[in-house]
């Protein structure tokens, strides 16, 4: 395992990152930063790992620690007032803390290399090595809500090249907001782009972190959908997973992650990364995981900066630990690509109209109109697992005998699915669960791992010849 630069140094802007043309990053005030190590993008990893297995792992965290201080760069008055500190998110029982209410916890992910310094390091290594740093553009950005009302934890994915206003700064992608005005003006940007949602508290973690945090979690199973290798000597970042189902170590998961060199590029990697996270998930309920707490505590103690206080984190986890499964939500910011990207910068743009849907729908935040979506208004694409051509007649036979006569054959799923997945990339839970009824078959999932331009994506599993006794079903009727 590489070991990251340590420093402290004032950033600079990033060339690499931004092409000629768009907005110059200036000076960022220096902030008071005690300790910079830091972790990625999975605080939610950190709950998951932390939390998952039982409430007993819970308390292990909380008296874990408590005598060890989480928040790493002290806000100012005018920063701190960002959050919303009106009403208390958690409560002290006898037994263990608990949430009190929905609760909104913005996460920032950097990245950080020697080349983003003013002032690098006097060793000269000869490559564009990691920094353990807060500061700097965010990788990755997610907005998470934990409610406790309707025992849903919904996850919402930012991609770092969406378009929006920061203030002071004018227009430019949405993760240069961390590196003007830290969590602080992350949160006032990413509340102005999400119709005005609360922001609770934040979290911060560097790249570094997810190697850890993977390795002291005993690494993650996950289906490598292609081959992927890729090479940059000048950050020495080496890529090389062979496609098929493989037990990934820390250092494997961060080439899982950080790949984007396929049709989507950094939207690709959003996807990604709630493969990852859906395997973490599913990884952490087992019991076992409950004797690497300790470890994953190691982590934590030097991996985060945070305005959560101790209590508040023992409450999310003890959450997370009677989440179920169907009832986590993993969504992704509704937008388009602005085009090619080769003569232009490449930007994710927000669509407005959406996301006011999606965050009536799933954050309790404004309204958006109601009416249900008719059948033949659904967008819906089909992804085969099967390799199987009656397969796929058989599905679109259905489709079409229930009215849904607006879908389209997307790529095939390369991990061959032994049942069948509903998959609503838009959010559209309700549109999702009727599909399977009509369809009799499959699990619904919230997530956005299908085709990006669907409402609704169906990965058809080995399970197709269900569709049969469907028809049959529906011709009785």
């Amino acid at each position: 395992m590489r070991k990251p630069v340590s420093v402290k140094r004032k950033l600079k802007p990033s060339s690499r990152r931004y092409p000629q043309g768009s907005p110059q990053i200036r000076k960022v005030k220096k902030r008071k930063v005690q300790n910079k190590n830091a972790h990625w993008l999975w605080v939610w990893l950190g709950l998951t790992g932390v939390g998952i297995v039982s409430a007993t792992a819970g308390a292990i965290l909380a008296v874990s620690l408590s005598a060890t201080p989480l928040r790493q760069v002290l806000l100012s008055p005018e920063d701190a007032a960002i959050f919303n500190q009106k009403e208390a998110i958690a409560s002290q029982s006898l037994r263990f803390p608990k949430l009190t209410r929905p609760v909104n916890i913005l996460v920032l992910g950097t990245k950080v290399l020697t080349s983003d310094l003013d002032d690098p390091p006097q060793d000269n290594l000869g490559y564009h090595a990691l920094v353990d740093s807060f500061e700097g553009l965010t990788d990755s950005m997610l907005l998470i809500r934990f409610d406790p009302d309707n025992y849903k934890l919904s996850v919402l994915s930012i991609p770092r090249d969406t378009r929006t206003v920061i203030e002071g700064h004018g227009e430019m992608k949405i993760n240069a907001a961390n590196y003007y005005g830290g969590a602080a003006l992350s949160a006032r940007t990413i509340s102005d782009l999400l119709e005005g949602v609360p922001i609770d508290r934040y979290v911060r973690v560097n790249v570094q972190a997810v190697e850890k945090l993977i390795e002291a979690l005993g690494g993650v199973t996950v289906y490598v959908p292609k081959k992927m290798k890729y090479t940059d000597h000048s950050q020495h970042l080496y890529i090389d997973l062979k496609q098929g189902e493989q037990h990934l170590d820390g250092e494997e998961a961060m080439q899982f992650l950080r790949f984007r060199y396929d049709r989507y590029g950094d939207i690709g990697r959003v996807q990604r990364q709630q493969t990852l996270m859906r395997a973490v998930i599913e990884q952490t309920l087992r019991p076992t995981t409950l004797l690497r707490v300790p470890d994953v505590i190691g982590v934590l103690k030097s991996s985060i900066d945070t305005n959560l206080s101790v209590e508040e984190i023992a409450a999310l986890a003890g959450f997370v630990a009677h989440t179920n499964r169907q009832d986590v939500q993993m969504l992704m910011l509704p937008g388009d690509f602005n085009g090619t990207g080769e003569k232009e910068i490449s930007y994710w743009i927000p669509s407005r109209r959406r996301i006011r849907t999606m965050m009536a729908r799933h954050f309790d935040q404004g309204y958006a109109e109601s009416l249900p979506a008719r059948k033949t208004a659904l967008k819906i694409a089909i992804q085969d697992s099967t390799g199987n051509p009656e397969a796929m007649a058989s599905l679109k036979q259905i489709l079409r005998e229930q009215g849904y006569g607006n879908f389209f054959v997307g790529g095939s799923v390369a991990n061959p699915l032994g049942e069948t997945r509903i998959i609503a990339q838009q959010g559209d839970r309700n549109g999702a669960t009727e599909l399977q009824y009509d369809l009799g078959l499959g699990e619904v999932l919230v997530e956005s791992t299908g085709e990006l331009n669907s409402d609704i994506t169906i990965q058809l599993g080995n399970d197709w010849y269900r569709l049969q006794e469907s028809s049959d079903r529906w011709t009785d009727n």
